[in-house]
């Protein structure tokens, strides 16, 4: 993976017949085989700068995959990508030390991004002030709930001021009225410092309301990208589609699906006689 400064480029990220491979254990412990799967197959895409993009895809498709990858956090297993500029991953799941408290992980944050002290310390006021966490800054993050670590983390991810935006979910735990705020900050970023935005969430009103175009992933393959509304709806038929089935017929479609993303490696044996 190729990953550069901020650059020349007219996108921030540029992906080429992307794809990332995971291995599954079989639960009767079968030797003779080996299954993986495609969590992602084939990507191809281009995300201009200042772009803010929906991306939208059932459990399971390979939104989160693509999140992690596009954040460095994880690699891929074939084709080419680059990312054009520093991205910061907000998921309630990622980037935060359980055993630090709130205070402790804005310093790390800051650490890893490369701040000195001085810069870190200018910042931790912006965090408290947004995060709302008052006394509980001082205590381990273990001890938080869901909501409160996607504050956290979104008032750190704000202050780092990455060029890329990527939030996985983080506004789907948590007060609605900390949500607003995160969305009315994120307009801001996204009208005014011209930032790239990926903005991956179930809530097709939130998308529709929030983003210029739409990415939709199904079963690991790109289906669509376009305009946010055209992409919206699309999706919104599969859904009503795929939902209206009858519970049978329905997880006949989902196995079928996932056995197409399946690649399975036969182990061979091999049998040495000794003469003499």
């Amino acid at each position: 993976m190729e990953k550069t400064l901020y650059d020349s480029s007219p996108y921030a990220v540029e992906m080429e017949h992307v794809s990332k491979i995971y291995k599954l254990k079989k639960k009767d412990g079968d030797s003779k085989s080996s299954e993986s799967f495609y969590a992602l197959k084939d990507i191809t895409l281009k995300i201009a700068k200042g772009d803010v993009v929906g991306i939208l895809g059932t459990n399971g498709s390979g939104k989160s995959t693509l999140s992690v990858i596009l954040a460095g956090i994880s690699d891929i297993d074939s084709g080419q990508l680059a990312i054009h500029g520093e991205q910061e991953l907000i998921s309630i799941n990622t980037g935060l030390n359980n055993q630090l408290t709130g205070l402790e992980n804005i310093h790390l944050k800051g650490a890893l991004m490369g701040f000195k002290p001085k810069k870190i310390r200018e910042i931790i006021d912006g965090v408290v002030e947004f995060a709302e966490l008052g006394d509980f800054l001082y205590q381990p993050v273990k001890k938080y709930s869901s909501g409160m670590k996607s504050r956290l983390g979104f008032s750190i991810s704000l202050a780092l001021d990455p060029d890329i935006f990527i939030i996985d979910e983080a506004l789907s735990v948590g007060d609605k009225g900390f949500a607003k705020k995160c969305l009315n900050r994120m307009k801001k970023l996204r009208d005014e410092k011209d930032k790239t935005i990926l903005f991956i969430s179930h809530s097709l009103p939130q998308v529709r309301e929030f983003c210029k175009t739409g990415l939709w992933i199904e079963g690991g393959h790109l289906m669509e990208t376009g305009p946010i509304r055209d992409v919206c709806d699309h999706y919104s038929d599969y859904v009503d589609k795929l939902n209206a089935l009858p519970d049978k017929e329905k997880k006949k479609n989902l196995d079928e699906k996932f056995k197409e993303r399946l690649i399975v490696t036969e182990k061979k044996s091999f049998w040495i006689k000794i003469f003499g």
